[in-house]
């Protein structure tokens, strides 16, 4: 079971590529962190994965688990196992956090099958207690007037309540103080799994501090230039991206 990502190319709608050949495997039961500078293609790279209309892909593939991803439409790669979580959350005024979960997971239950209301609170309870959020969310609107812990949490306990196969992280770390971080890893670090397969998007080392990665790569105008363990990301700290002007000219 692996999540594989194999010479994928893509563009802007206005032309602009983006991708150059991106080649990634993750197993399920891994962590994989990437990392590099700004406008590099990390994010791009879990929006195409997630199917954002945004990004045409030109060539390449993406399969999770043996299936073809890049045939698949937005509902249906969500249903198959992949959740993104975004760097920065929309807020959706007028639709409170309980019922936006509540209704993602009824869209997953077969036709006429109706989700147990005593299990979901129970269940969406403990995950709020896990990430310490006041229960006063679940009747909030999703995200709107949240501060910047407090939307990256919430992305979090969607995820926990969804149960993804694979989990795309993009910079989830931006905008966290300590405490928010060690929050948000601790929600992170209770789901990892044998089934279950990561992809951390960070510009930093200190939020592999606490989600503790198997594999580390650098992204570099548009592709892996570099990946090894999780000691890369501790020389990317110390010593930054100098390396990549040679690597990129390689």
């Amino acid at each position: 079971m692996s999540l594989v990502i194999t010479d994928l190319h893509a563009q802007l709608e206005d032309g602009t590529e983006i991708l150059k050949g991106v080649s990634l495997e993750i197993p399920a039961g891994e962590v994989h962190a990437i990392m590099g500078p700004n406008g590099s293609g990390k994010s791009t790279l879990s929006k195409v994965v997630a199917g954002h209309e945004g990004y045409e892909v030109t060539s390449g593939s993406v399969t999770l688990d043996g299936e073809d991803l890049l045939e698949m439409g937005i509902d249906e790669r969500s249903r198959a196992g992949v959740f993104l979580a975004f760097q920065y959350p929309a807020e959706v005024p007028g639709v409170s956090n309980a019922n936006f979960i509540r209704a993602a997971l009824q869209a997953r239950l077969p036709e006429g099958q109706e989700l147990d209301a005593v299990g979901y609170y129970k269940s969406l309870y403990e995950k709020m207690d896990l990430l310490e959020m006041d229960r006063k969310f679940t009747g909030r609107s999703v995200n709107e007037g949240f501060s910047g812990g407090e939307k990256k949490r919430n992305e979090i306990l969607q995820m926990m309540m969804l149960d993804p196969k694979y989990c795309l992280l993009d910079e989830t770390d931006s905008g966290l103080d300590i405490d928010a971080l060690k929050i948000v890893a601790k929600g992170v670090n209770s789901m990892r799994s044998p089934e279950r397969g990561f992809l951390l998007i960070t510009h930093y080392q200190r939020l592999l501090n606490y989600i503790a990665p198997d594999h580390v790569h650098v992204m570099a105008e548009g592709r892996i230039v570099r990946s090894g363990g999780p000691e890369l990301a501790l020389e990317l700290e110390e010593n930054g991206y100098d390396f990549l002007k040679e690597a990129v000219t390689a």
